[in-house]
């Protein structure tokens, strides 16, 4: 009986946290739905970290630790560098060291950049942002979250 309750307990527990580290939502919105041919326009994304949680920065100090990567791909299309914030340093019980974190809502950008001889009414891109979710104690394996982005072309 001890044995069957332990075993209960443990899948409690790890289904909460497992269900903890697929909890970051991310979004991203291009201005107005609209972009400009010839022209440079500003997306947004945005991860949102659920309290308790903290994901390594685009520089976490840490050789060994996952960064925050935002990744956009279209075809036709050009990127301009992602602009990542600063993250905090903050110390965990694992590390001596302070670590570069991001915690709450964090906000990326970057340009989409379409060409004047683009030939379509419709852009359609990708962006992927790779990202390592932890507690104060344990680290989860890296997730990568894919959106699918479209907008008009003017």
């Amino acid at each position: 009986m001890k044995r069957v309750l332990y075993l209960a307990s443990l899948v409690f527990v790890l289904g909460i946290f497992g269900s903890a580290v697929h909890a970051q939502e991310v979004s991203a919105s291009v201005p107005n739905g609209t972009l400009k041919r010839g022209r440079s326009v500003q997306v947004t994304v945005t991860l949102d970290i659920p309290h308790g949680l903290h994901v390594n920065s685009h520089r976490p100090k840490g050789e060994y630790l996952i960064a925050t990567v935002v990744t956009p791909t279209g075809a036709g299309l050009r990127f301009g560098a992602v602009r990542y914030p600063a993250g905090h340093d903050k110390v965990f019980g694992f590390s001596r060291n302070a670590l570069n974190v991001y915690e709450g809502r964090v906000t990326f950008s970057f340009p989409v950049i379409v060409p004047k001889n683009f030939d379509k009414d419709r852009a359609h891109f990708r962006v992927a942002v790779r990202y390592q979710a932890c507690t104060d104690e344990v680290c989860y394996s890296p997730k990568t979250k894919r959106l699918n982005l479209s907008a008009r072309v003017r």
